[in-house]
């Protein structure tokens, strides 16, 4: 089983498509919320060198944005 961390927003419709993704295929993450958690912003940041969202990390891959074919790949979804 993959290691999944989605960082987002709760304001972020993509964000909430990508964990509806991520659900509707039995994926089991973690989601940190960027709006209130400061630690793990900075950690994005430091990531991705930017401050958007959603951000996937599956097993240390990192994807910005709700890249469907991305993740899917990376999930082994195909």
């Amino acid at each position: 089983m993959k290691n999944v961390i989605v960082y987002s927003t709760p304001v972020c419709g993509y964000c909430k498509a990508l964990k509806e993704y991520l659900k509707t295929n039995n994926i089991t993450f973690t989601d940190y919320d960027l709006s209130v958690d400061e630690v793990k912003r900075d950690e994005v940041v430091a990531k991705t060198g930017q401050l958007a969202v959603p951000v996937i990390e599956i097993d240390n891959e990192i994807i910005v944005g709700f890249d469907k074919a991305k993740i899917a790949n990376a999930l082994g979804l195909n």
